[in-house]
C-alpha cells in the first residue's frame, strides 16, 4: 500500500509524497477499488487461472501478506507475481528492478499505468497490492484486505495439495474480532505514531499501540498462535508488522518503548513464523528499509538508510513448539520458493 494520502494516478512530475501533516493526526485513505475476483464472476473478474497478474512491492507489509497466503495455498501457478521496487514518488510506484525498468508481463514502468486503463480520470492513491487483469491490463481490485480472504475462498479449486485452511470455520467469528484490533491498533498504529503531525496526536497513537502490544505479549504467552491451534489469515496479518517493527517502525516510526527482541512471547511468535516455509522467505530486510528511509523524505530529509540492526536473531532457536499446535494443521509446508521468486540475503 502506498501510504500517501496525497498521492495520485493523475499527479504529474516527479516530486517526494508528504506523509505527515504538521498538526494533524494521520488517518488512512481507505478507499479501494472494491471488486472482487469470484468464481461466478459477478462483478465481471471470474476466477480463472493465467488471467490475473498480483503486482506486490517487497517492501509493503500489505503487500507482503498477500504474497504470503499466496504461498501457502499454492496459487504461484494460478496467479503471477510482479514486483515494483521499494522506492517510489508521489506518482507511483515503479517496476524500476525489472530489466528496462518494465514489467515482463504487463510491460509498464509505473503502477499507476494499471490503474489509469481502470479510469483515465483515477482520482485515488495508488496502492499495492493490486491484481491486474491481463486481458485489459487494468486493475481488477486493491482490496488488499478482501484480496487475501478471497485467496482463501474463491480460489480453492487452484489451491495446492495440502494447503492449509487458513480461515478455519470453527474460530473464524474470534478471528475476526482479533483481525480487527490487530489492524486498528498495530498495523495501521504503527503509521500512527509515524505520520503524527502533532505531539498530541503521536502520543495518543504511542498510547494505544503500546497498549495492544501488551495485549498480544500476553495473549502469545500460552498459545502458539493468535487463533486456535495452527496458523490463520490472523497470524498472516500480525506477522507482516512484526517483521517490519525493529528495521524501520522502532526508529523511524517512534514507536520505541521497546524493540520486538525485547518482548519475550511477541519475539518467539515471530521468529516461529519468519522460519516457517511461506513467512520468512517472502521478507527482503533490505527493500524494507531502502522504502520506508528512502520514500517518507518528510520524516527522513537525508534519505540516509541505516545499516542496522543485526538479522541474526531472526534464525535463532524460539522453543515455540512448546506450545503445541501444528503449523498447518492437516495441511503440509509449501515447497521450495518459485524460480523468480526468491530474496536474496547477505
Amino acid at each position: 500500500m502506498s501510504e500517501s494520502s496525497t498521492t495520485s494516478a493523475t499527479a504529474g512530475a516527479s516530486a517526494p509524497g508528504t506523509y505527515s501533516k504538521p498538526g494533524e493526526a494521520y488517518t488512512r485513505d481507505a478507499r479501494y477499488l472494491t471488486t472482487r475476483i469470484t468464481r461466478e464472476g459477478e462483478e465481471g473478474f471470474p476466477v480463472e487461472a493465467g488471467r490475473y497478474r498480483l503486482v506486490a512491492a517487497r517492501a509493503c507489509p500489505w503487500a507482503n501478506r498477500s504474497v504470503i497466503v499466496r504461498r501457502l495455498l499454492g496459487l504461484e501457478g494460478a496467479i503471477s507475481l510482479g514486483q515494483p521496487g521499494p522506492l517510489h514518488d508521489e506518482r507511483s510506484w515503479t517496476f524500476d528492478l525489472d530489466p528496462d525498468g518494465l514489467d515482463p508481463v504487463l510491460g509498464i514502468h509505473f503502477v499507476r499505468d494499471a490503474y489509469l486503463k481502470r479510469d483515465p480520470e483515477y482520482p485515488l492513491g495508488i496502492t499495492v497490492p493490486a491484481i491486474v487483469d491481463l486481458t485489459t491490463g487494468a486493475v481488477a481490485t486493491n482490496d488488499f484486505a478482501q484480496t487475501t480472504l478471497d485467496f482463501s475462498t474463491e480460489w480453492s479449486e487452484f489451491h495446492r495439495d495440502g494447503a492449509p485452511d487458513l480461515l478455519p470455520a470453527a474460530h473464524r467469528e474470534e478471528m475476526e474480532e482479533v483481525m480487527r484490533r490487530v489492524y486498528t491498533e498495530v498495523n495501521n498504529g504503527v503509521y500512527r505514531c509515524g505520520f503524527a503531525g502533532s505531539q498530541a496526536s503521536y502520543d495518543e497513537a504511542y498510547a494505544r499501540l503500546w497498549t495492544a502490544m501488551d495485549w498480544l505479549e500476553e495473549r502469545l504467552g500460552s498459545r502458539r498462535y493468535l487463533v486456535g491451534e495452527t496458523i490463520t489469515e490472523a497470524d498472516v496479518r500480525l506477522f507482516t508488522t512484526l517483521v517490519r517493527f525493529d528495521p524501520v517502525y522502532h526508529g523511524h516510526f517512534k514507536a520505541n518503548r521497546n524493540k520486538l527482541s525485547e518482548m519475550p512471547a511477541l519475539w518467539g511468535y515471530a521468529r516461529d513464523l519468519f522460519q516457517t516455509p511461506g513467512f520468512g522467505d517472502t521478507v527482503d530486510f533490505e527493500q524494507i528499509k531502502q522504502h520506508y528511509y528512502g520514500v517518507h523524505r518528510d520524516l527522513n530529509p537525508s534519505g540516509i538508510v541505516p545499516l542496522g540492526p543485526s538479522l541474526d536473531g531472526w534464525s535463532s532457536a524460539h522453543g515455540r513448539e512448546e506450545l503445541g499446535g501444528r503449523p498447518f494443521g492437516d495441511g503440509t509446508a509449501p515447497g521450495p520458493v518459485v524460480e523468480g521468486e526468491q530474496v536474496t540475503r547477505n
